[in-house]
């Protein structure tokens, strides 16, 4: 296989892993909001529901730009909006008025990314699973 191909897979996979943080890794918080930021679980739960609607919203609309601005740039983007969506969760709940708020702009933020690397990742990696060589 080639070896600029090689790294195409790397950053798929890396994407993937990107991906399922984006879309874990506040879960797992919730109590931790719910106890140290006084944020109603009701207001935490809806982060899940604006999370993955955003994301399809994202999906739906993505077609329309990919094409124009290319694969490596949208991949850039949607990593990019995944890092610092978790970065502004770290910094955002304490900086904004309302920690709600700065929860629901930095989900917002990493939904971007999370679902621009769900429209692209899958793509890019299927084609070369025929292509790998398996040892008998």
């Amino acid at each position: 296989m080639d070896k600029s191909y090689n790294k195409t897979l790397y950053a798929c996979f890396i994407g993937y892993i990107v991906q399922a943080i984006v879309n874990n890794f506040v879960p797992l918080l919730f109590l931790i909001f719910h106890s140290s930021y006084g944020i109603p679980m009701t207001q935490i739960t809806l982060l899940i529901t604006f999370n993955f609607g955003l994301q399809l919203l994202i999906d739906i609309l993505s077609a329309t730009f990919i094409d124009r601005i290319g694969y490596r740039a949208s991949m850039v983007i949607a990593h990019a909006c995944a890092v610092n969506g978790l970065v502004f969760l770290t910094i955002l709940l304490d900086i904004c008025r309302s920690s709600f708020i700065g929860l629901l702009i930095a989900v917002a933020i990493y939904a971007v990314g999370g679902g621009l690397l769900a429209v692209l990742v899958s793509p890019m990696w299927k084609p070369a699973l025929p292509q790998i060589k398996r040892k008998p």
